[in-house]
């Protein structure tokens, strides 16, 4: 089956969010980077960025991405329904609490992916952890191509500008979920996410846009009218993570 070679080639993406028991963070987390990458990836499916929630120590958030939507399918039952899944996943389970927030995703269209992470995966048993900052944010509304429109383009251009980072937008896969023992959100969603190389840079970035005057005056103003829901995960990288590479926007001033 045809496998995504990274995260930006693939065409069908989950944004996975998993509710935990009390201190059952660390115990997934070092089982799921010693024991389900590699599987899910010989699976067809490629593992992106692996996430603690910076303000939620009890939840755990991970990106992954498909071909396509049959690829999704079959990549799926070989791994749910093999070997691997059958021995860990009672240790898995027994840490969550909820692994049913899952948004199914598809590139924005024109498509804007994040930028390749900068090395290449870290080895099994890797611990060390970086300062860097992921931010996630999702927007929940109507089904409207116009709002949608405007989401990736006017409001992606003028987001970009003042973060000064690349900034990736997604939105909801409409096909039907072909895996319904892995159930998904309904809900209709558009998806962005920046990079950050530290929180100082996290911090002033998000001054300096919701400072700005096009944020006040005209962006925050349509996503009240038009959103509802939103939410902003701030999100640190596991040691095996492959998430977006931080740094400045293409064409950015030094």
């Amino acid at each position: 089956m045809p496998t995504p070679t990274t995260m930006s080639s693939a065409t069908v993406i989950e944004l996975r969010q998993y509710t935990l028991r009390p201190g059952g963070r660390d115990v997934l987390v070092e089982l799921f980077e010693r024991e389900l990458i590699e599987p899910q990836e010989a699976s067809g499916m490629r593992v992106g960025g692996l996430f603690l929630d910076r303000d939620d120590a009890d939840r755990f958030v991970w990106f992954r991405g498909f071909a396509d939507m049959a690829a999704r399918q079959l990549s799926l039952e070989s791994f749910y329904f093999g070997p691997v899944w059958n021995e860990f996943r009672d240790a898995a389970n027994s840490t969550m609490l909820d692994s049913d927030d899952v948004l199914l995703l598809r590139p924005a269209d024109p498509a804007r992916p994040a930028p390749e992470p900068a090395e290449g995966r870290a080895s099994v048993g890797s611990t060390n952890l970086t300062d860097e900052w992921v931010i996630v944010s999702v927007y929940v509304h109507a089904p409207d191509p116009s709002f949608t429109r405007w989401l990736n383009e006017d409001f992606h251009g003028a987001v970009q500008q003042e973060l000064d980072v690349p900034v990736a937008t997604f939105r909801s896969e409409p096909a039907k979920n072909n895996f319904p023992a892995l159930p998904v959100r309904t809900d209709n969603a558009f998806v962005w996410m920046a990079a950050f190389s530290d929180g100082s840079q996290y911090e002033d970035a998000r001054r300096r846009l919701e400072g700005s005057k096009t944020w006040q005056d005209d962006l925050a103003p349509r996503l009240r009218a038009k959103l509802t829901n939103r939410e902003c995960l701030r999100l640190q990288p596991t040691a095996r993570s492959q998430h977006p590479r931080s740094g400045p926007a293409a064409g950015a001033k030094p």
